[in-house]
């Protein structure tokens, strides 16, 4: 994990941020430092590790009970960046198990899976089955708190 943590005011984890975005935050006095890399500094600033924002903000997102909108980096961190054919680490590309070419809804969650580049161009435009190639895991619909990645 990489980044910066940032806590609400009522010290809940709500995602993380780059340094740079952390910096800007303190700057505009939106949050301050709870916790810091001992002796290390970012200009003025502590180098922090963790934040706590001084407002407290609304997390309506987090109660809800429907499925997270789909992204191509939800596919990676919900099947965690290993690819769904070969099993490798690291896959770094989204895989329509049912081509985009044949299906009216292409970007779902149960019709993409994480996949390394050279399985994805082995399988082309065709199925698993018309491929010859083998799911080692279903594709599912993440829930909210997966796609957080605290």
């Amino acid at each position: 994990m990489s980044g910066v943590l940032v806590l609400n005011a009522g010290y809940e984890p709500l995602h993380r941020v780059s340094l740079q975005h952390a910096v800007r935050m303190l700057h505009r006095r939106v949050a301050v430092v709870e916790e810091a890399v001992a002796g290390k500094r970012f200009g003025q600033y502590p180098l922090p590790a963790v934040l706590r924002l001084v407002r407290y903000v609304q997390m309506r997102w987090r109660h809800r009970t429907g499925a997270p909108p789909w992204s191509r980096a939800g596919v990676l961190r919900r099947d965690g960046q290993v690819c769904a054919y070969c099993g490798a680490r690291g896959a770094s590309t989204v895989d329509h198990v049912m081509p985009r070419s044949r299906t009216a809804e292409p970007n779902t969650w149960l019709n993409t899976v994480a996949c390394c580049g050279r399985c994805n161009n082995r399988k082309r435009d065709r199925t698993p089955e018309e491929a010859g190639m083998r799911l080692r895991y279903a594709p599912r619909v993440p829930t909210h708190a997966e796609l957080l990645d605290l």
